[in-house]
Parts: structure tokens; C-alpha cells; sequence
């Protein structure tokens, strides 16, 4: 619409359609030296053209369409001050000559902060006769949207960003931040001169002179390169190039890394062997050292664009931008499942609670597993890209999007949001300094625009005879729900792990192998919203053999009673699929106390409480032939009865393996 009547002109003077107005000028040199500053716009040659026009206008200072030109080269020149000072000059003269003006003028007061101003010329477009049967609906979507944006300027948030310094930040443009659940490793992008310039000169100079000079039109001197930077106790350590093999001679960008730091999912274009303009690869860092990058492949990639992937912190769940068919609108967020190692299920859209007709970019999930930031020009905002955030209720099911607020917004586009794992703090580039490129920020996110925070446990798992690491599956469980909030694995060189832990909710951890006992423990987070120091603790978990005990950590009775609590059933499901699992195994439930009340009292309350998981064995399936209890009172602690907490770790329900077959092959 904007570009009608300047193409329509373009049209008449070119003589291919016939005219259907007169110019505004009565000047033959002027209406003369215009046709040649269209025949130069016509052709891209925009500093001609507006040689031109300006010697059009000395002719005939009243010359509209030469205005109207003008101000569109200087719109396309990204010159928007000047332009609007064109457009208004032609509303001034004769707003009749092409209404819509009032319109675009607006559009552009729009995208570049001038809200009152915006609003003023959406309003005189509305209340016009002769602007078209669809001017409502436009004039009162920016009318909103006007109103919003003044809205959020009175009632600006608080918004203090510090730039992370010359360490991190260098001379060219840095952006696109991801961090470790641990705050302690932060990857990034930056812009660097390409390494291959020299070959590039050479398979120029084979070319002819024109086809020379579109190349280097086209060509860029500068790539996308991934550089890491590592916090100390004195701050971030001088940021170095990330290196072969994942960095080449082409663009690497808008990467994700993993809670722990050890893999990252990446952005890149036009790489041999992909599916489309942009894929999506993975890769690993093993051993100090990172893999190979790998395709994804399908269903994630397609011959579209795929960008700008976020890794769940329990990396079962990668969430992308995408423009692939099949969308709700331009550039859509999607996700995709893990099915298994190297597999991923087919991509589900976000559905309308997220994604609208325009644009939807850079998804963020944060360390929570369930609050969402992502970069929007659908939902109401302050122009071009605003940043948002929504809580998940399901994949397709999310909460309505919140604007994060002014001055964390504005006309301009806001993308690249990350939000440590306490929520409070955010990483974001900004060219806010306009003495400096791009750099990267951090600054304290307002309590609104909070996520759940979220601590960590990490440590190593190890074999408890053997103490050699080991691969094993970790399960968080919410105790209210039963359902997995996270699923991860510890690293099988190092068994070293990291598993993250939102706050307000009381968990179960399951940490589990083939042919070892499982180890359980328990969080108890309700109500708690500020993180303190993370958990530490490494994890050994014992081969399956007779003799070897482990202690159910989340079965739960009533005060002085035999009675279960609901919240016992998650742990007690998983011991009845570890019989299911090994079923040459034999186990003796036992009950313990701590020593408050009568030796004979705690011993007969123990054991009731072993019969009650006995009995729950029983009804889910086990056969009674491999399984007894026994109550043991307060006969054997394992740790002193002088304190709640010594107390507390005495009360408990513990397995002891009677017997077990070796199923053969090394643990």
C-alpha cells in the first residue's frame, strides 16, 4: 500500500500505463528532470535519484510528487527523520493529493518512538472519507498500539543494563548470549573479518568487470564466529574463539547451550549438506574438546529456515524459529521432543497462544522448564520487535504473553533474551552506546517479568565399589503431581552432572542404572523464591548384590501412623518397576524410628509401616515369594537422636537385598 502511488507513477512516466493525472508542477524543466530521478529510482541508483529530485524541486518548489519521492528514498535509506519531515510537508500542501500519506507518516512516527505524533495522523486517517474501506480496522490497530506505547512510557520498569566489559565485549559486534545453568560459561556471537578474503579477491579477478562488481556488492567481509568466556572469582575471564571444528569460514550464530554447559545447539546457513538456508546442528564437548557439528536433519530442519534454537534445561525438549509450512504466521516458534539418542519427534507449533500472523523469534527457555521469553511482532508492543514472556500449561497451551515493559522495549527490535537460572538476572546485546557495535549487557530483571527460580544440583556419579563414573539417568519428579519436570543424564567420561531445580514445589530425585540399586532424595521447595547456594553432592550408586541396603528417601507415613501419604507413590512406583526390571531380585522392607517414645512402641510402628509398603508391592503385582519386612525400631540409627535433623534421617523406610542373579556383562 505505501508503494502504490509511487509505482503507479513510475508506471505513467514509463510510459506503460496512461496517465491518469496531471503532475503538480507547471514547470516543463522540472516534470522533465523528475522522469529522470524515476528512471534512477527505478534502478536502485538512489543518490542520483535524489540529486535529481532535489534539482526538481529548485525548479518548482511546490512540486508534491517530488516530495513524495524524496521521502521514499529516504525511507528506503533507512533515513526516517528526513523522510517524515517529506511526507508531512505534503500533508501541509495538499492532503487530498494522496491520503494514505497520513497513514504512512504515521507508520513511520510509529517505528521510530514518535507516539503522539503517530497517533495524531492515525486519527485524521481514520476520520477521512477517502481513504478506503479497510482504513479502520489499520487506523485503529496503530491507534491501540500508540496508546499502549505512551502507556508503557508513563510507567516505565526498572531497567539498569551494565555492559560485562572489555573482557567479554571487543571493538566489533558481540550479541546473541547463552549462559550455563551455573552462571559460570557464557557463549556467544561476534562479528569478525572473514579469513578467506584473500581467495575471495582471486576468484574475483577471474571474473568480467559487471560480474565483478555485483559480487563484491554482494559479498560480505565479515562472519559469524562463537567465542566462550569463563566467570572467576574477579569476574569474566578474556573472551577466546571457540575454534575448530565448530567454527569455519562461514556464519555460526544464535546458539543455545545445555544447563551444563557441555552441549550446544547452533544456527548455521548454507553449509554443505543442508537441508535449507539454516539448519540447526548440535554439538559436544568431550574431553575439553568440541565435536563435529552434526545436522539435526529431519523433521527439524526443511528446506525452510530453521534458527535460533533454546534448549530445555532437561534437553528433552528444543525450541526453534521457524518460517516452514504449516505456521500461524511469518516466522513461527516450534518445538520438538527427544525420542532418543540423535532423534527428534516431529516439530509441534506453539500454537496462537503464542504465535500470531507476523513474526515470533528467539525463544528462551528458561532453567524453570516452563517460563518462555521470546521476540514478537504480533502482540502489543512499542514497535518492531518487542520482547515477551509466557508461562507453559501444555505444548500448544500457554499463558497469555506479557510485554516485558519500557525501557526494556522500545521502537526499536529487542531480541536474544536470557535469564539466568536465579530469574533475576538477564543477559541482552544492545547498540545502546553509540560510540561502540553491538555489545552484550546484563542488568536485573523486574520481579513481573520474573521466571520460577531455579538452583542446581551437580556433583559426579561413580560405581561405589569400583568409584569408576558412570552414565546415569536423573529424574526430578514433583511430589504434588507426579509429574517429570526434568530428565537428564551424567556425562559417561566424567559421570559429572548437572540437573536444575525450580523453585515452589517439593521433589523427588530419582538417579537410576541398569544392574544398580536406585538412589532417591528429596527437595523440599514450596513457597521458597530466593535461591541460596546450589546443591553439591556426589553420587554413588551400588551394584546390585545381596547385602546392599539403600534407603527410601521419599515414602512419607502420617504423624504416629502406618498410613501412607499420596505423595509416597512416585517413590514406590519406581521400586516396583526396578522388581519388574530385575526380577531375580529378592528385598527385605524394613521400618526404623528415631527413639522418641517406647522401644516397643517404635518397634511395632515400623513395622506396620514396613507391612503398608509390603502390602503396596503386593497390590501393584510383586509376588510375596520376593519380598519381607520387618520393623526394627529405633534399634538401629544412622545418626545421632540429639538433634530434628539426626531424628529425622533415622526415621526412614530402607531396602536390603536378600538376593540377586548377575545377569553377566560388566556394570
Amino acid at each position: 500500500m505505501r508503494y502504490m502511488l509511487l509505482i503507479v507513477m513510475m508506471l505513467v512516466f514509463l510510459g506503460q500505463v496512461p496517465a491518469q493525472r496531471n503532475l503538480t508542477t507547471d514547470s516543463p524543466k522540472a516534470e522533465k528532470i523528475f522522469k529522470e530521478a524515476l528512471q534512477k529510482y527505478r534502478l536502485r541508483e538512489h543518490k542520483k535519484a535524489l540529486r535529481k529530485v532535489n534539482q526538481a524541486l529548485q525548479e518548482d518548489a511546490d512540486f508534491i510528487e517530488a516530495y513524495v519521492l524524496k521521502g521514499q528514498i529516504f525511507e528506503e535509506r533507512q533515513r526516517y527523520r528526513q523522510a517524515i519531515r517529506m511526507y508531512k510537508r505534503v500533508i501541509q500542501m495538499d492532503v487530498s493529493f494522496y491520503p494514505r500519506i497520513l497513514h504512512n507518516t504515521g507508520e513511520l512516527e510509529y517505528q521510530t518512538g514518535r507516539y503522539k505524533e503517530a497517533r495524531k495522523h492515525f486519527v485524521r486517517y481514520r476520520e477521512r472519507e477517502d481513504t478506503g474501506p479497510i482504513k479502520d480496522a489499520q487506523a485503529e490497530r496503530y491507534i491501540e498500539r500508540c496508546d499502549f506505547a505512551l502507556q508503557q512510557k508513563a510507567h516505565p520498569v526498572e531497567f539498569d543494563p551494565k555492559n560485562l566489559g572489555r573482557k567479554v565485549n571487543s571493538p566489533r559486534h558481540d550479541y546473541w548470549p547463552s549462559i550455563s545453568a551455573d552462571g559460570q560459561t557464557l557463549v556467544f556471537t561476534r562479528l569478525v573479518p572473514r579469513k578467506d578474503l584473500d581467495q575471495m579477491e582471486q576468484r574475483l579477478q577471474q571474473m568480467n568487470q559487471k560480474q565483478r562488481q555485483i559480487a563484491r556488492s554482494m559479498m560480505s567481509k565479515e562472519q559469524e564466529d562463537f567465542f566462550i568466556a569463563r566467570r572467576s572469582d574477579s569476574g569474566w575471564e578474556k573472551a577466546t574463539n571457540l575454534g575448530k571444528p565448530i567454527n569455519t569460514d562461514k556464519n555460526e550464530g544464535a546458539q543455545s547451550l545445555s544447563a551444563d554447559g557441555k552441549t550446544m545447539f547452533f544456527s548455521a546457513c548454507n553449509q554443505p549438506g543442508g537441508k535449507g538456508g539454516c539448519d540447526i546442528y548440535i554439538s559436544r564437548l568431550k574431553q575439553g574438546q568440541w565435536s563435529k557439528p552434526k545436522n539435526l536433519g529431519a523433521p527439524v530442519n526443511t528446506e525452510g529456515w530453521e534458527s535460533q534454537p533454546s534448549i530445555s534445561p532437561d534437553g528433552q525438549t528444543l525450541y526453534f524459529a521457524s518460517n516452514r509450512k504449516g505456521g500461524k504466521g511469518k516466522k513461527d516458534i516450534w518445538l520438538s521432543h527427544k525420542k532418543g539418542p540423535e532423534q527428534w519427534g516431529k516439530p509441534v507449533n506453539l500454537g496462537e497462544s503464542i504465535n500470531t500472523p507476523e513474526n515470533e523469534m528467539a525463544p528462551f527457555i528458561h532453567m524453570d522448564n516452563q517460563t518462555l521469553y521470546f521476540a514478537s511482532e504480533g502482540w502489543m508492543g512499542m514497535g518492531g520487535l518487542d520482547l515477551f514472556k509466557a508461562t507453559r500449561r501444555s505444548d500448544q497451551k500457554w499463558s497469555h504473553p506479557e510485554n516485558l515493559g519500557y525501557p526494556i522495549n522500545t521502537h526499536n527490535d529487542e531480541f536474544g533474551l536470557v535469564v539466568g537460572a536465579a530469574g533475576t538476572k538477564a543477559y541482552f546485546a544492545s547498540d545502546r552506546n553509540q560510540k561502540d557495535d553491538r555489545d552484550l549487557y546484563t542488568f536485573t530483571l523486574h520481579r513481573e517479568a520474573r521466571p520460577t527460580p531455579s538452583s542446581y544440583m551437580r556433583g559426579k556419579v561413580y560405581d561405589a565399589k569400583t568409584h569408576q563414573p558412570l552414565k546415569a539417568k536423573f529424574e526430578l519428579v514433583s511430589l504434588d503431581s507426579a509429574r517429570v519436570v526434568m530428565e537428564s543424564y551424567s556425562d559417561a567420561q566424567s559421570g559429572e552432572f548437572l540437573v536444575c531445580i525450580p523453585t515452589n514445589n517439593n521433589y523427588l530425585l530419582n538417579v537410576s542404572k541398569d544392574q544398580y540399586l536406585f538412589y532417591s532424595d528429596h527437595f523440599t521447595l514450596k513457597g521458597v523464591h530466593e535461591i541460596g547456594e546450589p546443591y553439591e553432592k556426589d553420587v554413588p550408586l551400588k551394584p546390585i548384590e545381596p547385602g546392599r541396603t539403600f534407603v527410601l528417601r521419599n515414602v512419607f507415613f502420617e504423624t504416629d501412623s502406618f498410613r501412607l501419604q499420596p505423595h509416597s507413590r512416585v517413590e514406590l512406583n519406581k521400586l516396583y518397576r526396578f522388581l519388574r526390571q530385575n526380577p531375580s531380585v529378592r528385598i527385605e522392607v524394613s521400618g526404623h524410628t528415631d527413639s522418641v517414645g517406647t522401644q516397643a512402641y517404635n518397634r511395632e510402628l515400623s513395622h506396620k509401616r514396613a507391612r503398608s509398603v509390603y502390602d503396596y508391592l503386593i497390590e501393584k503385582g510383586i509376588a510375596p515369594r520376593r519380598l519381607e519386612y520387618e520393623g526394627y525400631g529405633e534399634s538401629q540409627p544412622i545418626a545421632p537422636n540429639a538433634t530434628p535433623e539426626g531424628r529425622a534421617r533415622n526415621r526412614r523406610t530402607q531396602i536390603r537385598i536378600l538376593e540377586a542373579q548377575n545377569r553377566g556383562g560388566s556394570p
